[in-house]
């Protein structure tokens, strides 16, 4: 999955903040708060994260609907692990980051890796 532009992000996060598909005209109108766009922009946009991967089209009359391919948590992890995976040293650059985690972050962290995936053995206290 390809990395995101300022504009894509800013369209990605559109239709993320929204309960159902949106045409090219609702992602324009919401994008107008900040930024004047013409229409034909959001439309190359949104046909590039379609080629992307990002977002998933259906017809709606004359018109597409687009909805994001991946809720906004599942495509903010697959980002991290293709910037991982690019950088030679992953574990290098995790244990980094676990040491500037901060206290909340750290206890979040580990909360959620005690937490069993499906088909795993349940960890027991003071095991890694």
């Amino acid at each position: 999955m390809a990395g995101l532009g300022d504009l894509e992000s800013r369209v990605m996060a559109a239709l993320w903040d929204s309960d159902v598909p949106q045409t090219v005209r609702a992602v324009q109108s919401t994008l107008r708060v900040e930024r004047d766009l013409a229409y034909t922009t959001v439309m190359t946009v949104l046909d590039n994260l379609h080629t992307k991967g990002w977002v998933v089209r259906e017809r709606d009359g004359r018109a597409w609907s687009y909805r994001p391919a991946r809720a906004r948590e599942e495509a903010g992890a697959q980002m991290l692990r293709d910037l991982l995976a690019s950088l030679g040293d992953p574990r290098g650059v995790l244990m980094s980051f676990a040491r500037d985690m901060n206290t909340e972050e750290s206890e979040f962290l580990r909360q959620a890796l005690d937490q069993s995936r499906p088909g795993d053995e349940p960890r027991k206290p003071g095991r890694s």
